[in-house]
């Protein structure tokens, strides 16, 4: 993903840590199935960690058509300028939650929430929130890894001989002219019929966003990716006097790396939980 200035942390961001140094409080936002999974294979929580940043995001795409056969419009309109703002939002949010999790000596974050959310006028606020989780060992991870699983899932990944690498996006916007068979096929008296202005928008654009999100799984070399959610919404806007289709697809996950292929992950809980101390035998008697 592009670079960032997450190296920056805001002033509330700096007394979190301040805190955390003088109190050596450990706060987490895992449930206690996820905290309990995690501590299952060293991991101990030992914060929450945050990164936001607020930015305004206008109108700075390029518009082009002219005319098509049947007077229909054709022509394309670049939405780049608008993914790289996206991209630069969740990238930034996730690089100043990392840099306040390595600053209190994190090896990952588990258990990340990544939202946007629309403010007042055209302005968007994009915030990573996770839980900071140090490693119980002598050998530590390189690299601090992110990743959008919750506890207990990382917990079965790593039984089953994987660990989580990082947050992989992908995201795609694309654009259609609404041309003359399509809007008669969304027209009052066209009944039950498909829209294939719509049908071939949606499929090419869920199919960028995967193929985006691919790529920045292979950038990270991981060995697979696990797709965590998937969002899509639609708009019209007005180009000339045709109508324009608009969709914006999102693919967002963790990318995985395998480490050895020992144990399996448990594929489920125990139901009937022993009351005996380990080592110690069954209080059952035979033939009873």
């Amino acid at each position: 993903m592009a670079g960032t200035d997450g190296d920056w942390l805001p002033d509330v961001a700096r007394a979190r840590l301040a805190r955390f140094d003088a109190t050596g409080l450990k706060t987490s936002l895992l449930s206690v199935a996820g905290a309990v999974g995690v501590e299952s294979v060293g991991l101990s929580p030992i914060g929450e960690v945050m990164g936001c940043i607020v930015q305004n995001i206008g109108w700075t795409g390029g518009l082009n058509y002219g005319m098509g056969g049947m007077g229909g419009f054709v022509g394309s309109v670049s939405f780049q300028p608008y993914v790289s703002a996206l991209y630069h939002g969740y990238d930034t949010a996730l690089a100043r939650m990392t840099t306040e999790a390595k600053a209190m000596g994190a090896d990952g974050i588990v258990g990340i929430r990544l939202t946007r959310s629309a403010l007042a006028e055209s302005g968007q606020e994009f915030m990573a929130l996770g839980t900071a989780v140090r490693a119980n060992a002598t050998r530590r991870p390189r690299q601090l890894f992110t990743t959008e699983l919750p506890g207990q899932d990382v917990a079965k990944l790593m039984y089953a001989g994987w660990v989580p690498s990082r947050i992989a996006i992908g995201i795609a916007v694309e654009s259609q002219f609404l041309d003359w068979a399509s809007r008669s096929q969304m027209s009052v008296m066209a009944g039950n019929s498909e829209v294939n202005a719509y049908t071939q928008l949606i499929n090419r654009v869920r199919a960028k966003s995967r193929q985006t999100f691919a790529s920045h799984a292979r950038s990270a070399r991981a060995d697979g990716a696990i797709v965590a959610s998937m969002s899509l919404r639609s708009w019209h806007q007005e180009a000339g006097n045709t109508p324009l289709l608009c969709a914006e697809s999102s693919v967002f996950g963790t990318t995985i790396a395998r480490f050895h292929t020992g144990r399996r992950a448990p594929t489920k809980a125990l139901t009937i939980m022993p009351l005996r101390q380990p080592g110690q035998q069954s209080l059952r008697q035979p033939g009873k």
